[in-house]
């Protein structure tokens, strides 16, 4: 406009689109016509010669398709892949909020490359659990972007987990001895006691047993049926069907022990026997296993609510179950040398651990166990649950040096 300024005869509007001193227009895939400058007429040839070359051969991209940010992708691609279940989408929320969105949530799709993911997963995503995760979850977004035609191939494809998968020592693994659990539960207060004795008895995970109902436990027929669970969803007690798969409905046989603690606690609380669904809500008054304060009512915030009294994992763990290893001086803090993160041994979750073992040593066979455990495969007990028992060094010396076990003729 300076060099050339609008003849007197009439005025000359300024261009928004040319830039560059050369501008390589082109249609679409869907005839729409697109345009982009150049300052040399070679690279607007070459450009155009690309482009029409993958709209003939159906691989067109809209450059600007893959302009979009990643944070804005994400809030495009999250509602259609929100999982169901709270502990699933939690899960996946903390891999997006603390480690995707602050790395890469400003970035352009089109721009992130292959080796700059896998030098920011070997430096900044600590631990291999959390690499696998936060991989999964920003594979599963750069290939639905590809699907959707915004970008032309995932950076992720080829990113590996660098982090070592943990090695713990046995003695970090194995669950107390049966003298230990002993003397866990003298040190428990007396209304959990019976919560402890269910779990060592049945092997059932933490969300099964706070979440068993009145209606699915037969005290006669001495047998508890796991139908429904009670997750933590943000700090609010959830109730949701269980499980992830089908191997975890089932029905636990229950001892003598853990009918008495069942009905022990029903003296003290009784529960609903009504049969409600999930789309019902959580319905406490149903429950077996309940907190002293449930059906209080007590002001809270100016109003008087009614304590529901459903048991809570991380208050029953910081109040009842820490406290309790302490005093008998088994409680030992683990710390995880990529994390950092520290954890007290034993944990409640020992108690199935524990089962697993001492049903292995009775010599019930490994599919038995599987059923009522509720795992899908029937090696995962034996690799992930089972665990050496007490005095297994020196029976396994007294085998190699030939007084243990008697020798047996084979033909020669």
């Amino acid at each position: 406009m300076t060099k050339y300024p609008p003849a007197e005869h009439g005025e000359r509007n300024r261009r928004r689109d040319c830039i560059g001193s050369w501008q390589a227009r082109y249609r679409d895939a869907n005839g729409q016509q697109k345009a982009k400058n150049f300052p040399k007429k070679k690279e607007a040839d070459a450009f155009l010669d690309k482009i029409r070359e993958s709209v003939r051969a159906g691989t067109y991209l809209d450059p600007k398709r893959g302009e979009i940010t990643v944070a804005a992708w994400w809030a495009e691609w999250w509602p259609g892949h929100e999982p169901e279940r709270p502990t699933t989408r939690n899960r996946k929320l903390v891999s997006w909020t603390r480690h995707i969105e602050p790395e890469w949530g400003r970035r352009k799709l089109n721009s992130i490359r292959h080796s700059e993911v896998q030098a920011w997963m070997r430096t900044e995503v600590k631990g291999h659990a959390t690499q696998v995760k936060v991989r999964e979850l920003f594979r599963a977004m750069m290939r639905d972007a590809v699907v959707d035609e915004r970008i032309a191939k995932n950076p992720l494809d080829n990113v590996s987990i660098t982090a070592a998968a943990p090695a713990r020592h046995p003695d970090e693994l194995r669950p107390p001895t049966e003298a230990q659990y002993a003397a866990i539960r003298e040190a428990i207060p007396s209304w959990y006691q019976p919560v402890v004795d269910f779990a060592h008895e049945t092997g059932m995970r933490w969300g099964e047993i706070i979440g068993l109902r009145a209606c699915y436990l037969d005290l006669d027929a001495a047998t508890a049926e796991v139908r429904h669970i009670i997750v933590d969803d943000r700090g609010t007690p959830v109730r949701q069907r269980m499980p992830k798969t089908v191997a975890g409905y089932r029905t636990v046989p229950l001892t003598a022990v853990a009918v008495d603690a069942a009905r022990l606690v029903l003296e003290r609380l009784p529960a609903s026997d009504a049969v409600t669904d999930v789309d019902d809500g959580l319905c406490p008054e149903e429950l077996v296993f309940r907190g002293p304060q449930a059906g209080e009512v007590r002001p809270l915030r100016g109003e008087k609510v009614e304590r529901l009294g459903v048991l809570r994992g991380n208050n029953f763990r910081r109040r009842i179950w820490i406290p309790a290893i302490k005093e008998v001086g088994l409680a030992r803090l683990i710390k995880s040398p990529e994390t950092g993160r520290e954890e007290y041994w034993p944990r409640f979750h020992d108690y199935r651990h524990a089962l697993a073992s001492r049903l292995h040593a009775a010599g019930v066979s490994e599919k038995d166990v599987q059923l009522m455990l509720g795992q899908e495969r029937g090696g995962r007990v034996t690799w992930l649950y089972t665990h050496g028992s007490e005095g297994a060094a020196d029976r396994l010396r007294m085998a190699l040096e030939g007084g243990g076990q008697p020798r047996h003729l084979r033909a020669v």
